[in-house]
């Protein structure tokens, strides 16, 4: 076998290697058993997860640009300055707000 030397602050130990077989209901993937709901959920369901994430994302910002314009659309009917000439008077609709915290 091999002689393996271990060191801790002041203490010190030599330890020879007979075997080297590991049981195999020990062994673990990084800390976490395949046994865990979070594992099981990932593998089971992982792709509709992230497929349904991915919808509801595309909704949120979907949502977010056409309640913007809505916003700069009433505020032009209204007869204010466009955004893009320098008004500033979106910032006072509520409907603009509603876009941009969406």
């Amino acid at each position: 076998g091999s002689l393996i030397t271990l060191s801790c602050l002041s203490h010190r130990a030599v330890c020879q290697v007979i075997s080297s077989a590991v049981p195999a209901d020990s062994i673990l993937d990084n800390g976490t058993s395949d046994s865990s709901w979070i594992t099981r959920l990932e593998n089971n369901y992982g792709f509709y997860i992230g497929l349904g994430l991915a919808v509801f994302s595309s909704f949120l910002i979907g949502s977010s640009v056409i309640l913007k314009k809505k916003g700069l659309l009433r505020l032009v009917e209204k007869g204010g300055t466009r955004a893009g000439d320098g008004g500033h008077g979106y910032l006072k609709d509520w409907l603009w707000w509603a876009g941009l915290l969406t």
